[in-house]
């Protein structure tokens, strides 16, 4: 009988300048420019809720990532990290990355690449418009 389980899929990665609002399932290799804590909630013996807003990117540009809990601890400035099954959430019109439960966030080797920090995604704002189906 053949094996029915199917080989296991590489990741395809991409870059920060083709992330799309409203899209989900991005893979990508980042470095991260700068983090910052912006919400501590609960005793620090309990469960924390925290929430850091970091600027992340590679040589096409940054966008801001949502790092929460565990992940904020990972976000240090100047450390490369892979963002598996990444989301764009919209924030005030503008876009955000963020990793849900069913993503993953890893520290890995530093990245050789320049990060273009001038084309920065989450200052684009963008308008909800309502489509009327003729």
């Amino acid at each position: 009988m053949a094996d029915t389980k199917s080989p296991k899929r590489k990741p395809v990665f991409t870059k920060v300048d083709n992330l799309r609002p409203g899209t989900s399932g991005h893979n990508l290799i980042v470095k991260v420019v700068s983090s910052k804590l912006v919400l501590q909630k609960g005793r620090p013996d309990d469960r924390q809720m925290r929430i850091a807003e970091c600027l992340v990117g590679d040589e096409t540009g940054t966008i801001l990532f949502t790092a929460r809990n565990s992940q904020v601890d990972m976000m240090k400035a100047d450390s490369t990290v892979i963002l598996r099954n990444a989301k764009i959430d919209m924030f005030k019109g503008s876009m955000r990355l963020a990793v849900d439960k069913w993503g993953r966030v890893e520290v890995t080797e530093p990245a050789n690449f320049i990060v273009k920090e001038h084309n920065n995604l989450s200052l684009v704002e963008y308008e909800l418009v309502n489509v009327v189906e003729e």
